[in-house]
């Protein structure tokens, strides 16, 4: 089976690496430029423009291709959805990789095409185009030294940097948000080089569902804080947030028209109200992947610093 893997960050090179190493499908590279490094790996990289000018030689590219996984958003996500159709590829997966759907509020300042794109994939459902949006909840990544920047994951999501989402190992400090029960809020947390193997073995299922969730741990966020203590051997100063501190928080944000500090706490106040937290993962059950807890991987990340 031939499956195209469009962008070329890290979690897009995790799931590259895990459907080359533990399959036998053959791998394309969608993307905007070339990347020697990537062809050094082997991997076949296709130069394509997600322009609407462009589109017919976008189809063109993905002739033969039975599987589209992406990691772009907005405009050219929705473009390379209609690409797609038009080159009749069976399955497409578009650029979720965090908590379900369901989840999310009418208004999303998280958004980034996402809704556009689901719409645009139920429409071509309904023509013979299976989709599924994979669902990891928080990436791991997010936690390691120069947070998830580090590992070239989510550079366009102006949230990636060591601190910007719930602690700051380096500096010991960690942001807890409570959730409307009073306790600390939960999430589901996964690691990037799982999220590959899952999204590897989930290729050849014999059907895509509307959604596929994996999950490499849950707990609420004061225990994350206390794993993090005792990986680091020290105390974090913590400060908890309930509702209406958030509130003023993202006023205060507001006030000083810092988007990255509004998306800083609008993503603590999503935590809070359960966005990034499942219970059941269908994928944990349907496929042969063993994934790595968090104490483990935040123990292996932190291991020489």
């Amino acid at each position: 089976m031939r499956v195209a893997i469009a962008g070329s960050n890290g979690l897009a090179c995790s799931i590259a690496e895990a459907i080359t190493t533990t399959t036998y499908h053959q791998i394309i590279i969608l993307s905007r430029a070339p990347k020697p490094q990537l062809s050094a790996r082997g991997w076949q990289v296709v130069v394509v423009n997600y322009a609407e000018t462009h589109k017919q030689d976008l189809a063109f590219k993905l002739a033969g291709v039975s599987v589209v996984l992406s990691l772009i958003s907005g405009p050219p996500q929705l473009a390379l959805i209609d690409a797609a159709a038009q080159a009749g590829v069976r399955r497409f997966a578009p650029a979720e990789f965090e908590g379900p759907a369901a989840f999310r509020p009418q208004s999303d300042a998280l958004d980034r095409g996402k809704r556009a794109a689901l719409e645009r994939l139920r429409y071509y459902q309904s023509r013979g185009m299976q989709y599924t949006s994979f669902v990891c909840g928080i990436l791991y990544e997010r936690f390691a030294p120069g947070g998830m920047y580090a590992s070239s994951i989510g550079l366009r999501s102006g949230i990636g940097a060591e601190g910007d989402y719930l602690m700051h190992i380096t500096q010991r400090k960690a942001q807890i948000p409570l959730g409307t029960n009073g306790q600390p809020a939960m999430i589901s947390m996964t690691s990037a080089a799982d999220v590959g193997k899952f999204v590897a073995a989930a290729i050849s299922l014999p059907q895509w569902p509307p959604e596929l969730s994996m999950r490499g741990d849950r707990m609420n966020v004061s225990r994350l804080v206390q794993i993090a203590e005792i990986v680091r051997g020290a105390a974090f100063q913590k400060t908890h947030h309930n509702a209406q501190s958030m509130q003023s928080a993202l006023q205060q944000a507001q006030s000083a028209q810092s988007i990255q500090q509004q998306l800083r706490v609008i993503t603590t106040m999503a935590t809070a109200s359960g966005r990034f937290d499942f219970a059941s993962p269908n994928l944990n059950t349907l496929v042969d992947v063993t994934p790595t807890r968090f104490q483990a991987w935040l123990q292996e990340a932190w291991k020489d610093r």
